[in-house]
């Protein structure tokens, strides 16, 4: 099994480029890296592990840079998002971005995608709250228009392009890996089938159930079977909750590593070296 990891990156933790020189010497499969724009001070939204909202969540470092600046030091990590809000972008930048990032890091990324939790950080974008997920699903659908092979629309109610021109293209050609969280059920699961290569399930609880049931959206969608691709997120680790994955034929997991300082990150990508 694949052992990647996440971490909120911020202006008091270790950087980027430290701590992926430091995950491909150790063998490690990937970095994700999680995003908030901003939290603004007049939260009301509860996070969903409760309050007090951690410091970190207020100081992340913007997602594709930090990215970027691990895949200039790095050959074999994978990079990913974990997640990216796409309701809270602009989906012809958004396209853009993943395709350089995955372009110059050789076909090395992996798009996470969510929701949000925070009604305020999206009002400040300017979404629709009750709308978020239909207007992520239009926005992922005008990404994949720029990222086809030849010049494609998309007409969406919340988001739209004319056919265009668009480079680079992402590697494999077609979409980056796109991963989907939420919680398990039947519309998350379809529109996985649809739009994604795959679900991003959040600490991996209660896959023993949900998973005969995404396999089954994805069969009737027709898609091959092999290609489907489930990774736990933000794991703390035990040596049989991953054999626990391994039974269920999943092949990658994303371990969460704490929003520290360098000596306390490596203290533990060292312990968790004994799952490598």
């Amino acid at each position: 099994m694949r052992i990647a990891t996440t971490i909120f990156l911020t202006d008091e933790s270790i950087s980027p480029v430290r701590l992926a020189v430091e995950l491909e010497r150790r063998g490690f499969a990937g970095l994700y890296l999680p995003e908030h724009t901003h939290i603004p001070v007049s939260r009301e939204t509860p996070h969903p592990s409760g309050d007090p909202l951690p410091r970190e969540y207020c100081r992340t470092l913007d997602p594709f840079v930090a990215l970027g600046q691990a895949a200039a030091v790095t050959e074999r990590i994978g990079l990913g998002t974990g997640i990216t809000l796409v309701a809270q972008h602009d989906p012809i930048d958004l396209a853009k971005q993943a395709a350089t990032l995955d372009f110059l890091s050789g076909g090395r990324f992996t798009l996470g995608v969510g929701f949000g939790w925070n009604k305020e950080e999206a009002a400040d974008h300017g979404v629709d709250w009750a709308n978020r997920r239909a207007s992520t699903y239009d926005r992922l659908a005008v990404m994949a228009a720029l990222w086809a092979d030849e010049p494609t629309a998309h007409d969406g109610k919340y988001a739209s392009v004319s056919a265009s021109h668009a480079h680079p293209k992402p590697v494999g050609g077609g979409r980056p890996r796109t991963l989907v969280g939420g919680g398990p059920g039947p519309r998350l699961f379809a529109r996985i089938a649809e739009h994604a290569d795959g679900w991003l399930p959040l600490g991996g609880g209660g896959l023993t159930e949900a998973l005969p049931r995404l396999r089954t959206a994805w069969s009737e969608a027709g898609r091959d079977p092999s290609a489907l691709h489930v990774v736990p997120y933000g794991v703390n680790p035990s040596r049989g909750k991953l054999e626990h994955f391994g039974e269920l034929g999943l092949d990658e997991v994303v371990l969460q590593l704490p929003s520290a300082p360098e000596p306390e990150v490596l203290r533990t990508l060292d312990a968790y070296a004994q799952y490598l």
